[in-house]
């Protein structure tokens, strides 16, 4: 496509609107783009066709045509990306095929809902100690950095075996890898620095092992020969990175959610029950990977009757496959009781769908119980427009959260 043209579609990733943190598109983008299935321009040069429709999103997310590797020629790259493929080794979710699947499966016994049950009381300790120091400091406090920030970091720590007096130091480096204005000479350098505490830690789990997950990659797979050791640091990372970023955007702006709408918290008080369905409606309203899911076509292919020709790039919008009236009554609506919210994909869809779900779901579940129940007169200090929104982010989210009660 000539360059000009390039330059006339509609920039992407799209910024929701400031006054409303839970509108992923705002409404000058979804005129620009014209349907469900259309061209935008993308940050680091080039276009791609967007895909917003439930089924079309589905179709394309299993599709055995297209792939997830971001260093193939003419991928859509929505984020910065290191220049080399070096000290990725392991990242699986960019990688097709038996590639992706050989580290999956190393992952996926960890992960299954039969063991986050186990953990759960652990999860639960955790939100009651992060809930009570945020007690103790009293009110005004911010939400995300008090609460919805530690939780998943020390979760993830402990499941993974890195101390959690190194999370500042974790932190600010994946900030800096999620940022979207970060260069790659910057993301570079953030994942050198991650890679480095991750190299002296499974040395350390090499002569000291303990009952966590590195500990049991190292002596399972490493010292048989099965995973290089800097396979497992990127595992590691990536495991660390999504482990808290994601959830913790998650919990602060599903927190901002129920605090709109006080009746729910009020329900969720009386009915416990009610948590797992409100989750996954949470899930689909607030949907933090608003930059979609960027595949590049590897053959000739038609999704949503749109022919795609090979080496063209597609992304799969899942906030906006997540607000489709065929598929969701009354998409925009937040509805807590929602009989189809199941049908979100706020974690994805198909063979690279996201790993640490049932993780997600408890950490969030119990998060929000316990705050519903700990703290029955919270309310934010702060409107829709004013609260501050993290857009240049890889998973969006809210800067902070202030609260009272």
């Amino acid at each position: 496509m000539a360059s000009v043209e390039v330059e006339s579609l509609p920039a992407f990733p799209f910024i929701g609107p400031d006054s409303n943190p839970f509108i992923p598109v705002g409404e000058s983008d979804l005129n620009r783009l014209g349907g469900p299935v259309g061209k935008v321009r993308l940050p680091f040069g080039g276009w791609a066709w967007l895909m917003t429709r439930h089924e079309d999103v589905r179709q394309l997310l299993r599709h055995p045509g297209f792939s997830s590797d971001q260093y193939r020629p003419g991928f859509p790259v929505l984020n910065p990306i290191p220049p080399t493929r070096e000290g990725a080794s392991g990242l699986f979710i960019f990688m097709d095929g038996e590639q992706h699947s050989r580290f999956r499966r190393m992952l996926t016994a960890e992960f299954m809902i039969k063991n986050i049950r186990r953990i759960e009381p652990l999860i639960e300790e955790t939100v009651v100690d992060a809930l009570e120091r945020m007690r103790a400091i009293g009110p005004p406090v911010d939400l995300m950095s008090e609460f919805a920030l530690p939780v998943p970091s020390m979760t993830i720590c402990h499941l993974l075996g890195v101390p959690y007096s190194d999370h500042d130091f974790f932190q600010h480096h994946s900030a800096v890898i999620m940022d979207r204005k970060s260069g790659p000479e910057e993301v570079d350098g953030a994942l050198g620095a991650l890679d480095g505490l991750l190299g002296e830690l499974i040395a350390f789990k090499r002569t000291s092992p303990d009952e966590d997950l590195l500990s049991r990659l190292v002596a399972e797979r490493v010292v048989p020969g099965e995973l290089r050791e800097d396979e497992l640091k990127s595992m590691a990372m990536l495991l660390l990175v999504a482990g808290h970023e994601t959830t913790a955007n998650m919990i602060g702006l599903s927190a901002l959610a129920l605090l709109e709408h006080p009746e729910c918290l009020d329900a969720l008080r009386a009915d416990p029950g009610l948590a797992p369905g409100m989750v996954e409606e949470l899930l689909r309203y607030v949907t933090v990977v608003r930059t979609g899911l960027p595949r590049l076509a590897m053959e000739d292919a038609e999704i949503g009757g749109q022919k795609i020709r090979a080496g063209e790039g597609v992304v799969a919008m899942l906030s906006m496959a997540n607000r489709d009236a065929s598929v969701f009554q009354d998409p925009e609506a937040f509805d807590s009781t929602r009989r189809e919210a199941h049908r979100h994909m706020a974690f994805g869809f198909g063979l690279h769908q996201c790993i640490g779900q049932p993780l997600a779901r408890a950490e969030l579940r119990v998060a929000l119980l316990e705050l519903a129940r700990r703290f029955p007169g919270l309310k934010a200090e702060t409107t829709l427009a004013d609260v501050p929104k993290r857009h240049m982010a890889v998973t969006f989210g809210l800067g902070e959260l202030p609260v009272t009660w």
